[in-house]
Formats: structure tokens, C-alpha cells, sequence
């Protein structure tokens, strides 16, 4: 089998045992962290994390797909080392800005809804003030 067709495989059989173990982990683990979000509406965290989780697949699986093409035929050993790492690590990075750019968003989330929870009274005015 050629050097290049065995690059793809594994570098198709990692990314994607990748962006699903990673979609697992930010599904388990984000779960508390969106109840927390969404003011402890169970039902909406779920609904939220499970079209977080296909739309984190359809983007990561996506760019796995189109950063498939290579650059060439690899031609020893050493060059399938070379484009693994370079395809691997590219992925890895993407994979971790998806991360913290849910992680950014659901945070100024909770933050604003913390923001207008401050700004509520805890109980209502009994009266007017005289300036």
C-alpha cells in the first residue's frame, strides 16, 4: 500500500476518534456547566449541549475532511511521521479553539444573567423617596 493512503488512514482514523472523544468529554462536562448557564432549566441544557455537540461535529468533521488533501506524495517513512504530526497538530488546534470559544460564550452568558440578577431589588419598593 502506498505511504500517502497509509498517512490518510491514520490521520482520518485519529482525528476522528479525536473530535469524538473530545465532543464526549465537553458533552459530559459541559452539561452543569450550561444548568448553571440557564439558571437550572435541565430540559433547555440539554436541548442546548446536544446541538452544541453536532454543530462541534459538523465543523471539526468538516475540517478534518477538507484538510485531507496532501501536499504531495510521502515518500519514506519519516515524511508520514512529518505530515501526521502536521495534520494531527492542526487538528488539535482547532479542536481547542472550538473549546474555548463555547466555553468564552456560555461565560459572558452566565455573566450577563448574573449581571441582571444583581440589578433586581431583592424585594419591591414600599415607597417613594423625596429628592
Amino acid at each position: 500500500m502506498d505511504r500517502t493512503v497509509v498517512a490518510y488512514v491514520i490521520y482520518l482514523v485519529v482525528s476522528i476518534a479525536l473530535t469524538v472523544w473530545v465532543a464526549r468529554t465537553l458533552s459530559r462536562n459541559g452539561r452543569v456547566f450550561l444548568a448553571d448557564v440557564l439558571r437550572g432549566n435541565e430540559k433547555l441544557a440539554d436541548a442546548v449541549n446536544h446541538l452544541l455537540v453536532v454543530g462541534f461535529y459538523l465543523v471539526n468533521l468538516g475540517f478534518v475532511a477538507l484538510y485531507l488533501s496532501g501536499d504531495g506524495t510521502i515518500e519514506d517513512t519519516r515524511g508520514v511521521f512529518e505530515a501526521l504530526s502536521t495534520k494531527l497538530g492542526v487538528v488539535l488546534l482547532v479542536l481547542g479553539v472550538m473549546h474555548l470559544a463555547n466555553v468564552y460564550v456560555l461565560n459572558r452568558i452566565r455573566r450577563r444573567g448574573a449581571l441582571e440578577q444583581e440589578q433586581v431589588p431583592p424585594v419591591a419598593p414600599q415607597d417613594w423617596v423625596q429628592a
